[in-house]
């Protein structure tokens, strides 16, 4: 046993170290050491994985309950052993409730230590046998709360996870907003050999551009104004793991040529670090925007698309596969009437048909929110009556009826026509997409690539308004 089980040393006594090193070595164990908890944490970011960790809780710097927070962050599969010479009962509580496995005061016998490391070895190895059984056992993982899969399409989609999921090829997932891009990514970790592990999601467009790179790789301490400690990325938090990338389009090339190098190496290094650090993550994207023309525009890198693009998962929108609606629809009521303590019984057959008339430009999502209104309000009638206005939304003049005199048939100049047309088109474009996103001006602007202040003219021109 002695020699497969390596022992990582954490303490910033030097004696203490060599002691432990030196007895641990002889007894048959691998032995590592750190002299601190970003030094022990450096180690375990760079794809080490101890079969435990004894780690003092008085330490300068990081104390040993933040490093045993951190570490549990890395790999909550393993087992902590706590070392002080604080004999405090709140220190061993607040201990273990962070993940610990025991606790030894100093000085300790070296029997204490024998007793404690075979009892963490153990516990450990009756914890894998049951979690295998388990999972030998029970059925296959469920499909996701929200997902529905009877439509033909996404059957397809289904049947494709299946055979991927269980390898680590990168997926671009393609669609609209608010198809559920997140849970067709969620159903592909929940079915890979990795569902065990993180996984970590992080919005692309959330974050400015320097933010979202210490976010994604991490910093040193000293990299920047403010870096006063050094911070792992989400890439070290997923490692073993799934990264879910949302609105892979909006990353900024420079980001975008970071990431292409963790595709390829499976290494980067963290703002201001001088050395790679090593990373075992399985990358899922997922966007709105069309990236073959993104990268004919030259707003995407080529070789980054075709590295993303291994498989490709188109998510139809909900207006193509009306057949789900009924079934969403009860999900999402059975959740928000548990959540907010609601007992609504059902839709009624007046609101449903709305519904499957509807164009849902806003997909699940869209759906989601009125069901949730639904429940919060208790009353169905201020959303039948904003789907019965959206309905009747295009008995508005059309732009013929503008441009021709009814009365005498005469018609305005081409040019007229044109100019009127365009305004028309360009109105309804952009009601379309300030709806999509919920009236948030600044990611309509992107979308639509004008500027902001650009944006806030054509609305005013435009006569449109916030009908939230």
């Amino acid at each position: 046993m002695g020699k497969e089980t390596s022992i990582l040393v954490v303490d910033d006594s030097e004696g203490i170290r060599n002691y432990l090193k030196n007895l641990l070595s002889i007894k048959g164990y691998k032995v590592r050491s750190a002299a601190d908890g970003e030094e022990a944490l450096a180690q375990l970011s760079s794809g080490y994985r101890p079969s435990i960790v004894i780690l003092d809780v008085m330490m300068p710097g990081l104390d040993g309950l933040e490093t045993l927070r951190r570490v549990k962050s890395i790999d909550q599969d393993v087992p902590v052993i706590m070392l002080s010479v604080v004999g405090k009962a709140r220190t061993i509580v607040e201990a273990m409730n962070l993940g610990a496995s025991d606790y030894l005061n100093k000085p300790f016998e070296e029997e204490e230590l024998d007793i404690s490391i075979k009892k963490v070895l153990e516990s450990s190895k009756l914890r894998g046998e049951r979690d295998y059984l388990r999972s030998q056992l029970s059925e296959k993982p469920q499909w996701g709360e929200g997902a529905v899969w009877i439509s033909p399409p996404m059957t397809k989609i289904k049947d494709l996870i299946e055979q991927i999921a269980e390898t680590d090829v990168t997926v671009l997932i393609q669609g609209e907003s608010g198809v559920g891009k997140e849970v067709i990514a969620r159903a592909i970790h929940g079915r890979s050999l990795r569902k065990n592990k993180t996984f970590v999601k992080v919005n692309c467009a959330a974050l400015p551009e320097q933010l979202l790179e210490s976010e994604l790789f991490g910093y040193e301490k000293g990299a920047f104004t403010g870096a006063s400690s050094r911070k792992p990325g989400k890439f070290e938090f997923a490692n073993h793991g799934t990264m879910f990338l949302d609105e892979i389009g909006e990353m900024s090339p420079l980001l975008q040529a970071k990431l292409l190098q963790v595709l390829q190496d499976g290494e980067f290094a963290r703002l201001g670090g001088q050395r790679d650090i090593k990373v075992d993550v399985r990358v899922l994207v997922a966007t709105n925007r069309d990236l073959e023309r993104e990268v004919e525009e030259a707003r995407f890198r080529e070789d980054l698309y075709y590295r993303l693009n291994v498989v490709n998962i188109r998510v139809p929108p909900l207006r193509e596969r009306r057949e789900e609606i009924p079934i969403l629809a009860e999900q999402f009521l059975e959740r928000y009437n548990r959540k907010y303590n609601k007992n609504v019984k059902c839709v009624s057959p007046s609101l449903m048909k709305a519904f499957l008339n509807y164009e849902w430009s806003g997909n699940v999502r869209e759906l989601e929110n009125l069901i949730k209104r639904t429940v919060v309000l208790e009353n169905e009638a201020s959303i039948l009556e904003e789907l019965k206005g959206e309905k009747t939304t295009p008995s508005k003049p059309s732009v013929i009826q503008n441009i021709v005199d009814m009365e005498t048939g005469t018609i305005s100049p081409l040019k007229e026509i044109g100019r009127r047309a365009a305004m028309e088109a360009e109105r309804e474009t952009i009601a379309r997409v300030l709806h999509q996103t919920n009236w948030n001006r600044k990611k309509a602007a992107k979308i639509l690539n004008i500027s902001y202040k650009t944006l806030l003219q054509k609305i005013k021109d435009s006569g449109l308004a916030d009908d939230r």
